[in-house]
């Protein structure tokens, strides 16, 4: 049986929907539609970026030597990332759920976070949604952002451009293009997250816990295909009536 339609926000706040993972490339909305998922839940939204650098400020064994490890110049290692994230897990706002946010990114994370939830007396695995982007929808909305070095206004010069060509509405200045948002560095961006992604991807499909939305839809009909599934799957798991 599936959730033909998503709940209002207050009944959604007494669901358990268990972990919750949007995988996605650079551009596809996944960012802020974790955000919208977290609010329509009342789950926390966790950010191994957020959470690194929680560690290192409170100065937590973990964040210590992560910081070490940063200082190197080097990437903070799988124990280390998945250390801070058991930690943050053990959170009571994790209870009901949880919407992770860039992990895991590897195939040896997600089996880590399978055998952790295990481990805790979770037999909930996570939701995986894919918001499937096209290539060069993908690349329109990356390489065509520009900004107005004066307000700081963002544009796409095609999908939300100003109103005369390179110039901003609001006060006349000639807009720029960062270097990181031009095609060539944009295009082995989306090519590296691929290679990152498939394997993921084809885990968590094997597995039977991969959805998937048209994340070229409006942000409210993405939206909306999210919820769905996320509710799809707590009705599966008995969690949701």
């Amino acid at each position: 049986m599936q959730a033909s339609t998503a709940t209002d926000m207050a009944t959604a706040k007494n669901i358990n929907v268990g972990p919750i993972i949007l995988l996605g490339a650079p551009g596809a909305g996944k960012g802020t539609q974790a955000k919208l998922v977290a609010r329509q839940y009342g789950i926390p939204h966790i950010s191994t970026g957020d959470i690194l650098r929680e560690n290192v400020a409170r100065d937590t064994d973990l964040g210590r030597m992560a910081k070490a490890v940063m200082e190197r110049g080097d990437l903070v290692s799988d124990d280390l990332v998945n250390g801070m994230v058991a930690e943050r897990l053990k959170q009571p706002d994790c209870d009901r759920g949880f919407i992770l946010d860039g992990f895991p990114r590897t195939v040896v994370q997600a089996e880590w976070l399978d055998a952790e939830l295990t481990a805790r007396g979770n037999t909930r695995r996570p939701v995986v949604i894919s918001v499937d982007v096209s290539y060069n929808q993908l690349l329109q909305r990356l390489t065509g952002r520009r900004s107005c070095p004066v307000d700081g206004k963002i544009y796409n010069i095609y999908l939300q451009p100003p109103t005369n060509q390179n110039i901003c509405d609001v006060c006349g200045s000639p807009l720029v293009q960062r270097n990181d948002d031009k095609e060539e560095v944009i295009s082995e961006r989306l090519k590296s997250n691929e290679r990152r992604t498939m394997p993921l991807e084809e885990y968590y499909q094997k597995h039977g816990r991969l959805y998937r939305v048209n994340g070229e839809l409006s942000v409210e009909q993405v939206t909306a295909d999210i919820f769905r599934a996320i509710e799809s799957a707590a009705v599966a798991a008995g969690t949701h009536d």
